[in-house]
């Protein structure tokens, strides 16, 4: 990385490389904040999909069940169609990839499938969000080891390498392990500093920062315009209220549908 406090610079290219070096440094912190949101993300997709999963799938049975029974009151072939379109929804028997897609294993059933199967209580998921302390310890990770700073191929694949197993600790929460990773980092081999660049490959490295902001920034538009992203920012504060407000509805239609379906054939 270009660092005009301690790097000699070519006649007219310092004001250059502070542009490259304040470039360089938004942009990290702009990849910790969309790694952070897409972590956030991926943990409320995967519990909203536990939480409400089995209700809207009750409610498709109940529909199933409903248009059945007017059919067979009504025997009018509209009334049959609808039943048969709202029967194939819940009918059709997936394959086993399809069946079991998220399910399956290495070494055979999930544990959460397991209960399903055996009848027992389904665990949620573990609800991850990394504690203040696990955030500023990756922060500090990242900034230090972020492979924008290698000055050469060898070193950006040592850094790239290195962020996959801070990106997975951090996902998980795991303070302990961001600490050892960070006193693995500062034994590691310090970086070589990079030669001062030319005016050319200030120019060019500005420009890939601009392309790699923009690629960025079209990943936070489809993050924030995707359901779940929608529904995070609907409720920031506290999503996990915004789920059971959600479900509390759905219990709600649920009721109606089993009157309404008691009223058909009772």
């Amino acid at each position: 990385m270009t660092n005009p406090e301690t790097e000699p610079q070519e006649p007219g290219t310092e004001r250059l490389a502070q542009a490259v070096l304040t470039a360089e440094q938004a942009l990290i912190e702009f990849e910790i904040a969309v790694e952070t949101f897409r972590v956030e993300v991926d943990n409320f997709s995967r519990l909203h999909h536990q939480r409400l999963g089995p209700l809207y799938a009750t409610l498709d049975r109940l529909d199933a069940r409903i248009a059945e029974a007017v059919a067979a009151r009504t025997g009018d072939p509209e009334d049959l169609r609808k039943a048969q379109e709202a029967a194939a929804l819940v009918e059709p028997m997936p394959g086993i990839e399809q069946l079991f897609g998220g399910w399956l294993e290495e070494d055979g059933f999930s544990p959460e499938a397991m209960a399903m199967l055996t009848g027992q209580p389904v665990q949620p998921p573990k609800r991850v969000r990394p504690s203040d302390a696990a955030r500023k310890a990756y922060r500090e990770l990242v900034r230090k080891a972020h492979p924008d700073l290698a000055r050469d191929d060898a070193e950006r694949e040592r850094r790239e390498a290195f962020l996959v197993r801070v990106n997975a600790a951090y996902a998980a929460g795991n303070e302990a392990e961001l600490a050892e990773l960070a006193e693995e980092w500062a034994a590691g081999p310090v970086p070589a500093q990079r030669r001062p660049g030319r005016a050319e490959e200030l120019y060019a490295r500005l420009e890939w920062l601009a392309e790699r902001k923009e690629m960025l920034s079209r990943l936070v538009a489809e993050l924030e315009e995707s359901a779940i992203g929608s529904m995070i920012r609907m409720a920031p504060d506290d999503p996990d209220a915004l789920l059971e407000e959600i479900a509390a509805g759905l219990r709600s239609q649920i009721a109606e549908r089993e009157a309404r379906l008691a009223g058909l054939v009772g």
